[in-house]
């Protein structure tokens, strides 16, 4: 790594802590206008975090502004409701953040503030269909048509013409009991990546919605200690779903789009303690409702009849690590080579995630793709020209691409040619595609390019931010090496730009399942925590452990019940490794972490003392027990089944093996790793007498939002990571 007078200098905190982070300001957001050649995108003119509706003519390169957003953006106005869902959205954006076209073309939808919005023209002034009121209109989306539009208030599902005029209410029963209609429950948008709790049917003439009962589950009260009032309004009841109790009990349902006559309740099966997975609308006016069962190790398809409830199921696949749920299930409407009425699917029935097309009936027609690496996401289905577009792994687990395969089989053919992390977005009509790349030398770009070989078609964005040439970022190396028990690991090193080491070490840390860190791509390099660090005279290392997303079933489920062990083990061999390779300094060695990042920082420091002299540990799980079902028993089966796992895998098992530095972090307001978790913690620190320092956020959630908190949140991270040791 090249030194200069820049790269040499400290990083301001304030930069660390800034969003968005350098060259990262790109459009997103993507979506062709049905019927045209215009590109829409969200984008960010005044390099901040307010968004704008924005768009560029594919054929002519014309750009225009189709909508700003009204009056300020501060999330802090929003409700607790919006705030919540922010949250399970990881959203940091405001202004217009979300928006959908109408299937055909003439309008688009903006939800603003609680309301809902149409713009009718490009460049005309929003108009407001449903003003905001007490209780946000949540979830607003297009009839099919785009003559009516659906949303959900005060727990019921409401359908309003799009022209305006008096919502209707279609939905009964929930208001005021405690149960919601048309909104997914908590662990749905949490742990299962489903936001939507209803669906028009293909002829706007039903609405499909699911009915969430969680008056059982006990209210957990997160009170504001950092308000100066008490009382309303500085209090939250939730109802947490813990690892092994109750979870939601949840329904599927159809009404008429009218709110004519009530709702017929689809039928499921006999066991009710099931998740909801994913529902869908085959274009026969079927119904689709993807169920798992609740230990996650079984996952049936089911056709549902919207007029009488009864329902057949179509596919049932089993596995012994758990069933990682996907978006790969897409109805097939005129179908090729004698699957008319089908669908595709994935399975990992292999060990990694692979692509099928299904009968009718769901029987397996044909294999779409196979090998040792996994389809990430379908993109598309070209029905009429008979191809399938997906991303994967197919050159890499550090890279993502977008490929192509034939309908009726053959070979994959690959569409992105640049190294790196491809996001995309097909064009309806599969004229063209948006490429948003970067590498970890590549801010990210967006091009579009043409269907079906690739061809660039125009340019949307180039990364012209003058912070990356200011602040003298450089990439990371992206290394490889070997566990001691022979597995490749994937991890990418913060070289300082001073010296030749050996450094003392900063290992940051995620390691969690479902999650990966070490990818070609620009967010590596502007990881500005590891940035500021690597300035101060310390190497910082990234690990994707045992455990982590895209390597295959066998090498995520090698975490399965004990949790916090084999990850431990890993991230000692990569620092084994630094010190082999005379990188890193065996005697300074620092962790930090958050969230699943936080439980790993703290399990190394007290499960390898011999390896990690300090930690910072921000928002931790201590304690398996505490967190919610879907995600906790997915792992580890429920407390019931596998209490010496529980055990095992708690942070508070291992306190007596701490000798280093510890600095715990917590939001006070966090409701999704609650500050129980560091208050029990600090109960078995003090009983065994083990030093550490607390840093506490009154009025911060998961993770700090402020940017006060965040300046003050790195300034004592760093402080504490850079400080000699004791």
């Amino acid at each position: 790594m090249s030194e200069s007078p820049v790269s040499s200098c400290p990083i301001p905190l304030e930069d660390v802590a800034r969003f968005p982070r350098p060259g990262t300001a790109a459009p997103v957001g993507f979506r062709f206008r049905p019927g045209s050649s215009l590109l829409c995108y969200l984008d960010h003119p005044g390099g901040d975090l307010a968004q704008r509706l924005a768009a560029i003519d594919v054929e002519s390169g014309e750009r225009s502004v189709l909508a700003e957003p009204p009056g300020a953006t501060d999330e802090r106005a929003l409700s607790l409701e919006e705030q919540l869902r922010r949250e399970r959205l990881r959203q940091r954006a405001v202004g217009i953040t979300s928006y959908a076209w109408s299937d055909d073309g003439a309008r688009a939808l903006v939800p603003l503030a609680g309301g809902v919005f149409v713009l009718d023209e490009p460049g005309a002034a929003l108009r407001e269909v449903v003003p905001a009121a007490d209780r946000p209109a949540m979830d607003a989306t297009f009839a099919p048509g785009g003559a009516r539009i659906a949303f959900v208030r005060d727990a019921e599902v409401y359908v309003v013409p799009t022209a305006g005029g008096d919502p209707v209410q279609v939905t009964r029963g929930a208001r005021g009991t405690g149960r919601t209609n048309g909104l997914a429950e908590y662990v749905a948008q949490e742990e299962m990546a489903r936001y939507r709790g209803f669906w028009w049917s293909p002829d706007g003439a039903q609405i499909a919605f699911e009915e969430a009962d969680e008056t059982h589950i006990p209210v957990y009260r997160i009170v504001h200690q950092g308000k100066d009032a008490v009382g309303a309004g500085a209090e939250e009841d939730h109802r947490y779903p813990f690892a092994g109790a109750a979870n939601a009990r949840v329904r599927l349902g159809v009404v008429p789009a009218d709110g004519a006559s009530d709702a017929v309740w689809m039928d499921l099966g006999d066991d009710e303690d099931v998740y909801l997975a994913r529902v869908a609308w085959f274009p026969d006016g079927t119904l689709a409702a993807v169920l798992l069962n609740r230990e996650q190790s079984a996952v049936r398809l089911l056709r549902c009849d919207p007029a009488t409830g009864a329902t057949t199921e179509l596919l049932h696949e089993t596995s012994d690590v758990w069933i990682n749920l996907h978006n790969a299930f897409r109805p097939l409407k005129h179908g090729a080579s004698g699957d008319e009425g089908g669908f595709l699917w994935a399975s990992e029935r292999t060990g990694f995630r692979h692509l099928d097309v299904r009968a009718r009936d769901g029987s397996l027609l044909r294999v779409l793709t196979a090998g040792d690496w996994q389809v990430d996401a379908l993109s598309s289905i070209d029905e009429e020209n008979g191809v399938v577009y997906f991303t994967g792994t197919r050159d890499g687990a550090t890279e993502r691409h977008l490929y192509a395969v034939p309908l009726a089989g053959g070979d994959v053919r690959r569409l992105t040619p640049e190294r790196g992390t491809h996001a995309v977005a097909i064009d309806g009509a599969h004229r063209w595609f948006v490429d948003r790349h970067s590498a970890i030398d590549h801010p990210p770009s967006v091009i579009v390019r043409r269907l079906p070989g690739g061809d660039v078609a125009c340019t949307v964005h180039e990364t012209d931010d003058p912070r990356i040439a200011a602040l003298g970022l450089e990439p990371p190396e992206l290394v490889t090496l070997e566990s001691r028990d022979g597995e490749t690991l994937h991890g990418a090193l913060y070289r300082p730009p001073q010296g030749a080491g050996p450094w003392p070490v900063i290992v940051s840390v995620y390691g969690g399942p479902h999650a990966q860190r070490v990818v070609d791509a620009w967010d590596m390099t502007v990881d500005m925590r590891a940035q500021s660090l690597r300035r101060r005279g310390h190497v910082v290392f990234v690990l994707d452990n045992r455990g982590s997303a895209r390597r295959g079933l066998a090498f995520e489920g090698a975490i399965r019940w004990n949790m916090g062990d084999i990850e431990v083990r890993d991230q000692v061999d990569g620092v084994r490794w630094l010190a082999a390779q005379g990188i890193g300094d065996a005697a300074r060695v620092g962790i930090y972490g958050w969230s699943y990042g936080g439980y790993m920082a703290l399990m190394c420091l007290a499960r390898a003392p011999e390896t990690f002299h300090a930690a910072v540990a921000g928002a931790p799980v201590t304690h398996w027990d505490g967190y919610d079902t879907c995600y906790t028993e997915r792992y580890m089966g429920a407390p019931q089944e596998n209490p010496e796992g529980y055990a095992r895998s708690a942070v508070m098992a291992h306190v007596d093996g701490l000798r280093g530095r510890l600095m715990l972090v917590h939001g006070l307001i966090d409701e999704n790793v609650h500050f129980r978790h560091t208050a029990r913690l600090l109960n078995a620190l003090i009983r065994a007498r083990k030093r550490y320092e607390l840093l506490l956020f009154p009025d911060e959630r998961h993770m700090p939002r402020g940017e006060a908190d965040r300046v003050y949140l790195e300034e004592r991270i760093h402080d504490f990571l850079t400080a000699a040791p004791a």
